[in-house]
């Protein structure tokens, strides 16, 4: 497999100058495109427009070179809010078969997969949990990553609306939570099992009460957006593999906290490759439930006017953003069970020609 990464900018959600202009020149091949990790300018939260607005505005324009059918397939995952410095942006992944000319190497790898549509009542659920499990162990095979080379998990998954609520079935666990709280335990289910697939954390070990309660339990390569433009779940994992024939690869870290500036160095250094190589970081962000950073008090989670997600984007984009120097970084908010409270994996991809 040989996979290519780019990185284009854009100035609203529905800004597609950078993408025609690769597409033109010939430098992207749109047949080839395979998933479109974004960061779009809205809130982030559940009434954020501009996910869906992006993802509209690249199928509908995808449909034109692959059709319908196929422009449906591409996994697409938009990450709202460009809190701080954080610059939107687009990260392009294509792939195609190698060349049997071509040497083989060490090097970047992807498998995709989209999961059924979840009813209101299974999302957060231990039965989204077992599905998003399933799910992952058949792109990482589909893609010839050994579990141990997988090193970032990237998941849209979806919430639950007031209307869902209204229309839900009596028994399910979401009528008692907000739609906000629903996106908490939409990513904390899906990161759940990132972890279960990978064997960070045992199915038989874990209960419907540990989802967004017991945050001992989490992936250290999971990353899980949530919003209400989909159903269901849109997979992306990203690992290393030796059959590939990729100018690019991709390590990772684990940042202890948000202000962990090392996990990033970290994870860059695992590229084998220098800082000045990097195509982009993607990294989560939480404002520590614990109330504190580095033993100092943080208001992140008592301002009522502007939410805590938005905060944490801000400091950990600006913290990322400060060591590659580009402020076109992905950073996702809310990273229940996806690294140690108040931290979040990050990973880093760099290019190896």
């Amino acid at each position: 497999m040989k996979v290519d990464v780019y990185k284009l900018p854009q100035n609203s959600p529905d800004d597609l100058e950078a993408l025609k202009a690769a597409i033109a020149s010939g430098e992207i091949n749109p047949q080839l495109i395979v998933a479109i990790l974004g960061k779009t300018e809205g809130n982030g939260c559940v009434n954020d427009f501009t996910r869906g607005f992006a993802v509209q505005t690249l199928k509908n324009y995808l449909t034109n070179f692959v059709g319908k059918e196929r422009s449906e397939s591409i996994v697409y995952v938009m990450s709202g809010g460009t809190e701080g410095a954080i610059s939107p942006h687009l990260t392009i992944f294509t792939s195609q078969p190698s060349q049997p000319h071509i040497p083989t190497r060490m090097a970047l790898t992807l498998g995709m997969i989209h999961t059924r549509d979840f009813t209101s009542a299974e999302i957060g659920s231990l039965t989204m949990v077992k599905e998003v499990a399933l799910a992952v162990n058949q792109a990482i095979a589909s893609a010839g990553i050994a579990k141990a080379d997988v090193h970032f998990v990237q998941i849209k998954c979806p919430l639950v609306t007031s209307r869902d609520r209204l229309l839900d079935n009596p028994q399910s666990t979401n009528k008692s939570i907000s739609s906000y709280e629903s996106m908490g335990y939409s990513r904390g289910a899906s990161a759940l099992g990132v972890a279960v697939a990978l064997g960070e954390v045992q199915l038989e070990d874990l209960s419907a009460n540990d989802i967004c309660q017991n945050y001992a339990l989490y992936s250290t390569i999971a990353s899980t957006s949530a919003g209400v433009e989909l159903r269901n779940c849109e997979i992306l994992v990203l690992g290393n593999a030796p059959t590939s024939t990729s100018n690019f690869v991709i390590g990772h870290s684990v940042m202890q906290h948000a202000l962990d500036a090392h996990a990033v160095t970290k994870a860059i250094a695992s590229t084998g490759q220098p800082s000045d190589r990097i195509v982009n970081i993607f990294a989560k962000a939480e404002a520590d439930p614990s109330g504190e950073l580095l033993g100092r008090r943080h208001t992140m989670m008592d301002d009522s006017d502007i939410n805590h997600t938005r905060m944490a984007r801000a400091v950990v984009g600006a913290v990322v953003a400060s060591i590659v120097q580009d402020p076109m970084v992905y950073v996702s908010g809310g990273s229940e069970h996806q690294g140690p409270s108040g931290g979040g994996p990050v990973a880093a991809i760099a290019h190896i020609d």
